[in-house]
């Protein structure tokens, strides 16, 4: 501890870096932090955009940074991400950044960012769906996966799914993100012998709109599959994430160590 403390004082520890590393959490006004979640969970904590300010936003965001080295940001509208973006710019610039839609995930320099030996295929059912999928790519991608994207193969004309089976098949895990009737998880399921997360998705309209109707579907699947709430594309890449993350300690078992 002392040395933690001595560190702070010659200014090469911040104290949200201090604080982090003694209570595993960084308390400020815009919340605390749970800095000591990748560690504890394997994950790391989301900021959920939804509900706060922007400039909530960018500061939550950049005590993520400092103490964990990288920020993974969900929910974001464009008056947030503007915010935020001006704020990497200025206190992290060299910074990675990978930005998909409302969804923003930023990397320090210092990062190191792990490497697994596992393959995910995300696959939508159509572009309205793209969102969600987003938010679980980029959790994938902080994880060190391999990521395929497999966009718009819905179950309106089922050859389109079964035109990327070898694609599917290649994959250590998957994402589907589905709204609607939520079909497509069962139909990929069927085609597979990986894990099958279904992500129902809010979008249809009438009866059963809102993404009801996906979610009682993916739930009654008669094909073995895991499923998440309703647009919980975090969630759906979490789970993608510890299963990855189990393979490759089974791969490499000196990697759990690690």
């Amino acid at each position: 501890m002392r040395e933690l403390l001595e560190a702070v004082a010659a200014g090469e520890r911040s104290p949200a870096e201090a604080e982090a590393e003694l209570r595993g959490y960084v308390t400020s006004e815009d919340g605390r932090f749970d800095a000591a979640r990748s560690d504890r969970r394997g994950i790391p904590e989301a900021i959920l955009a939804e509900g706060k300010t922007a400039d909530q936003v960018a500061n939550l965001a950049t005590t993520a940074i400092e103490t964990t080295g990288r920020a993974l940001v969900t929910r974001l509208d464009q008056a947030q991400t503007e915010v935020l973006e001006e704020r990497l710019e200025t206190d992290f610039p060299q910074a990675t950044v990978d930005r998909r839609r409302s969804t923003l995930l930023a990397t320090s320099a210092a990062h190191d960012r792990p490497t697994l030996v596992t393959r995910v295929a995300i696959v939508t059912a159509g572009t309205v769906d793209g969102p969600v999928a987003d938010e679980a790519e980029l959790v994938c991608l902080d994880a060190g996966m391999t990521i395929d994207r497999i966009e718009d193969v819905g179950v309106a004309s089922l050859t389109r799914i079964l035109d990327q089976r070898d694609r599917l098949r290649e994959a250590d895990v998957i994402i589907v993100a589905a709204g609607r009737e939520g079909a497509l998880p069962t139909v990929v399921a069927g085609l597979v012998d990986t894990p099958v997360i279904g992500v129902p998705v809010s979008s249809g309209y009438g009866h059963g709109g809102d993404g009801e109707a996906a979610l009682a579907g993916m739930l009654q699947s008669c094909t073995v599959l895991s499923v998440v709430n309703v647009d919980a594309g975090f969630v759906a890449g979490a789970q993608a994430t510890l299963i990855a993350q189990a393979i490759d300690v089974a791969v490499n078992p000196k990697n759990e160590a690690d």
